[in-house]
C-alpha cells in the first residue's frame, strides 16, 4: 500500500552526486474575490518566469488563463486552470511550480474546492484597493476546511487608494494575529517601487522591466521596518529551541533561517505571511515567486488522502459513497503509481482531457492503469503538463507533478488510477455545494433533441456542481446561480452542438385526494374474439402527508381472482402518476380493494389494470384533490447585522424560522422552511440584499398543502 508507512523524500532524494538535481514539485492555488487579481498576478509570475513571452491582460482577453470564450467575453476567471512554469530560487534551488488559477464568483465555488483538493498551498490573493471582501472570507474558510496552509498575496499596490496598512489591519481583525507582513511597500499607488524586505531589513528597489536591486531602508521606513523586523523574528525564534537560545544571547539567525523555520509554522497552519506586489507593473513579482518557493511547502512534504474499500459510486457528483477506510499517501517518486484525475475537460480537438495529480511514484507515456474508482483500465496514450491552453508534452510525471492526458474516457472527474489489478479507492471527498438556481431546457431541433442526454452527462462530467433531473417531464438544470446556469447552457451550444431554450423550472407540484370516497372500475369490451371484461370496487381515502402509496386487498370469497389482484394495483398507481384533476401526480393515498367481478374468458391481467385505473381516476374526479407544494429547507448565513433583513424577507416568501444561531466568527445562521415556489430567484435576491455577503444552502424537505390561491 502506498501510504505514509513509505518515507518522504527531499528534494534531491532521487539524485546521484553527479546527476542534476530533481526540481521541487509543488501545487499554488491562487484563489480569493472576484476582482482581486489572481488571473494578473499568474500572469505576471508566468512572464517573469519566462513560461510566455508577454504579459496578457484581463480586459483584452488575452490571459493564458482565462482562454475559454465564456471567459473571454465575461473578463472573470469560471474554471480552475493550471499553469506551469519553472522557478530558480536565490539559493540556486529549481522549483517546478503549477499555479492554478481559480474563479472568484459565488457560483464556480466547485472549482475552488477541486484546487484545494490537490493544492500544497493556498495563494490568497486580497485587493490593497478593495481589502477582505466576502469573496476574501469564502476563500479563507474553503482552503481552512480543506486543511491547506495559507500564504496571503496584497495585489494591485499601483492602483489610486490602495492602502496595504489597512488591508494589513483588516486582514489580522477577520482572521487572527496570525497574519505576519514579510513585506512593506515603500511607496503606495504610482509611487509603488520598491518594498521593504522584513528579513533582510533592505529595500528591494525595481526598475521598469520587473527586476530589482537592493538598496539600504529610506531613513522614514527604518523604525517602522526595524519595529516589524523584530515582531516577525520574535515570533519564528520562539518556535525553535536552538534559534530562540541563540536570539536571547544576542545572535539573530541569518534570514535563510528565519524563512525556514517560518515556513514549518506556515505548513502547520500556524503562521500565514503577508507578501504585497502589483501583477501590472511587476513591482514585486519575482520576490512573490521567491518567497512563494521559500516558505510554501512543497508537495514532497506532506501526505495526501485517499479513501479505500467501500462503494465508489458517485452521489450528486460530489464522490459521496459507503464508508470506507481513510487512509494518508506520501508522496514518493519512488512508490507505486497512484494519480487523481481531479478534473475532465471535453477538447475540441484531442477529445476529452483529464487532469491529473500524481499522489505516488512516477506516471510514463504508454502505462497501463486501473481505475481504482471506476474498475476501467486505462493507457496512458500521451502525458503533458499545462499552461492554459497550450499542451506542453513530457515522458513523465512524478510525485507531486500536476498534468494531463487526454482520452483516459473511463476516468470521470474523482477518480484514482493505479496499478493495482483489485481493490476500490477514491479521493476524499469535496464539500457539498447544493444547487440552488434552476431551469428548464427545451431542445431547440429534433436533432438537439435526440443528442441532449449525451451532452448533458458530459456536461456535468466536467462540473459536478451541475445536477440534472426531470420534474413533469421537463428536462431540468440546476446549478449555484443564473451565471452558472447560462455558462453551462452557452457551453452545451459551444462545445457539444445541442442548442436549447431555457425557461423557468416548473415547482414540482403534488395532488392528494380530498376526501373518501368509494368507487367502480368498469372495462366491458366485446370486438370479436375474446373481450375484455373487469370490475373492481375501490375505497380511496387520503393518507397522511408524507403517506406514500398503500394498497389494500379486502376482497372476499374470490369476488376478484388472486391472479389479478396485483394488475388492480399497478393500474392504481398508473392512475395517480399520470395526473389528478389538477394536472399533477397523485401522491398519499390509499386504494382498497374490496369488490368486483370477473369473466371466466374475458378476463385478463390487462383488464383488471385497465379497470383500477378507471376506478381510482372516478374516486379523484368525484372527491376532488388538494393542492400541496414542495417545502425546503433554506440555511442562510450572514452578517449579524444584516439578519433582520434576511429574516424579514424570509417572511414575505412565507419562511418559517425553525433555528437562529450565533457562530464562532460572530457571523448569524438562520434555519427556515420555505416554499419551493419562493426560491427560485432567492438566491439572486439574497446576494442583492446582502451585497454577496450570504452564504445559501437550500435542501428539499417534504410536501405541505398549498394556499388555495397558489397556481398550479
Amino acid at each position: 500500500m502506498t501510504s505514509n508507512s513509505n518515507s518522504t523524500p527531499n528534494s534531491t532524494s532521487n539524485s546521484t552526486p553527479h546527476s542534476k538535481p530533481t526540481p521541487t514539485p509543488r501545487t499554488i492555488a491562487l484563489v480569493g474575490g472576484t476582482g482581486s487579481g489572481k488571473t494578473t498576478l499568474a500572469e505576471a509570475l508566468l512572464h517573469r518566469a519566462g513560461a510566455i513571452p508577454r504579459a496578457g491582460d484581463v480586459g483584452h482577453g488575452t490571459t493564458v488563463c482565462d482562454h475559454e470564450p465564456e471567459e473571454i467575453a465575461r473578463g472573470t476567471t469560471l474554471w480552475l486552470s493550471p499553469a506551469h512554469l519553472d522557478w530558480t530560487g536565490p539559493d540556486g534551488e529549481k522549483h517546478a511550480v503549477t499555479l492554478v488559477d481559480t474563479p472568484g464568483h459565488p457560483d464556480f465555488v466547485g472549482g475552488v474546492d477541486t484546487a484545494l483538493s490537490m493544492a500544497d498551498v493556498a495563494v490568497m490573493v486580497v485587493s490593497a484597493v478593495d481589502g477582505v471582501t466576502p469573496g476574501t472570507r469564502f476563500a479563507w474558510a474553503a482552503a481552512e476546511a480543506a486543511g491547506v496552509p495559507r500564504i496571503v498575496v496584497v495585489t494591485q499596490e499601483d492602483k489610486a487608494r490602495a492602502d496595504f496598512r489597512r488591508v494589513m489591519d483588516e486582514l489580522r481583525e477577520v482572521f487572527g494575529s496570525h497574519l505576519w507582513a514579510v513585506e512593506l511597500p515603500l511607496g503606495e499607488e504610482q509611487a509603488f517601487r520598491s518594498i521593504a524586505d522584513v528579513f533582510s531589513e533592505l529595500a528591494l528597489v525595481y526598475d521598469e522591466a520587473g527586476g530589482h536591486h537592493d538598496e539600504p531602508l529610506p531613513p522614514e521606513a527604518e523604525a517602522e521596518e526595524h519595529r516589524m523586523h523584530l515582531d516577525l523574528t520574535e515570533e519564528i525564534v520562539s518556535h525553535d529551541d536552538g534559534q530562540l537560545e541563540a536570539y536571547l544571547e544576542g545572535t539573530e539567525p541569518p534570514a535563510r533561517e528565519l524563512e525556514r523555520t517560518f515556513a514549518k509554522e506556515i505548513a502547520l497552519g500556524h503562521a500565514v505571511p503577508v507578501l504585497v506586489c502589483s501583477g501590472l507593473t511587476g513591482t514585486g513579482v519575482d520576490r512573490v515567486a521567491d518567497l512563494l518557493c521559500a516558505l510554501a511547502p512543497s508537495a514532497l512534504g506532506h501526505d495526501g488522502r485517499i479513501v479505500v474499500g467501500g462503494s465508489t459510486h458517485q452521489k450528486g457528483g460530489n464522490g459521496d459513497g459507503d464508508a470506507g477506510t481513510e487512509v494518508a499517501v506520501a508522496t514518493n517518486p519512488g512508490g507505486e503509481p497512484l494519480v487523481h484525475v481531479f478534473r475532465t475537460v471535453a477538447d475540441p480537438f484531442v477529445g476529452q482531457v483529464s487532469m491529473f495529480k500524481v499522489l505516488s511514484g512516477v506516471v510514463r507515456t504508454g502505462d497501463k492503469l486501473r481505475n481504482a474508482t471506476t474498475g476501467a483500465d486505462e493507457r496512458i496514450h500521451g502525458l503533458f503538463r499545462l499552461c492554459g491552453a497550450e499542451h506542453l508534452p513530457v515522458a513523465e510525471l512524478s510525485a507531486g507533478d500536476v498534468g494531463a492526458a487526454a482520452k483516459l474516457t473511463g476516468s470521470p472527474s474523482g477518480s484514482l488510477l493505479w496499478a493495482r489489478t483489485n481493490g476500490v479507492a477514491r479521493p476524499a471527498p469535496l464539500p457539498k455545494r447544493a444547487a440552488v438556481f434552476a431551469v428548464s431546457l427545451e431542445p431547440a431541433t429534433q436533432s438537439d433533441d435526440e443528442k441532449l442526454s449525451v451532452a448533458l452527462a458530459r456536461l456535468v462530467a466536467e462540473d459536478p456542481t451541475l445536477v440534472i433531473d426531470r420534474t413533469g417531464g421537463a428536462t431540468i438544470l440546476r446549478g449555484l446561480g443564473d451565471t452558472h446556469v447560462a455558462v453551462a447552457v452557452e457551453r452545451l451550444a459551444r462545445v457539444f452542438g445541442v442548442h436549447v431554450t431555457t425557461g423557468p423550472a416548473p415547482v414540482p407540484y403534488r395532488e392528494t385526494i380530498a376526501r373518501p370516497v368509494q368507487a367502480e372500475g368498469k372495462l366491458k369490451k366485446q370486438s370479436g374474439g375474446h373481450g375484455q371484461f373487469a370490475v373492481v370496487q375501490l375505497r380511496v381515502s387520503p393518507l397522511p402527508l408524507g403517506g406514500g402509496f398503500e394498497f389494500v386487498d379486502k376482497v372476499a370469497g374470490g369476488a376478484v381472482p388472486r391472479a389479478y389482484i396485483p394488475a388492480v394495483e399497478k393500474g392504481a398507481r398508473d392512475a395517480l402518476a399520470a395526473g389528478g384533476p389538477q394536472g399533477h401526480p397523485v401522491v398519499d393515498v390509499r386504494v382498497e380493494l374490496y369488490d368486483g367481478k370477473a369473466h371466466s374468458v374475458d378476463s385478463s391481467e390487462m383488464a383488471f389494470r385497465t379497470a383500477g385505473s378507471i376506478g381510482v381516476k372516478a374516486a379523484l374526479a368525484e372527491a376532488g384533490t388538494v393542492l400541496l407544494e414542495p417545502v425546503s429547507m433554506a440555511t442562510v448565513t450572514v452578517p449579524a447585522d444584516l439578519l433582520g433583513t434576511v429574516l424579514t424577507d424570509l417572511s414575505g416568501r412565507r419562511g418559517h424560522v425553525t433555528a437562529t444561531e450565533t457562530m464562532d466568527d460572530g457571523r448569524a445562521r438562520v434555519v427556515a422552511s420555505v416554499p419551493e415556489a419562493e426560491l427560485a430567484r432567492y438566491v439572486l435576491d439574497l446576494r442583492s440584499m446582502t451585497g454577496g455577503q450570504a452564504e445559501l444552502t437550500v435542501t428539499p424537505d417534504r410536501y405541505a398543502k398549498a394556499p388555495t390561491a397558489a397556481k398550479a
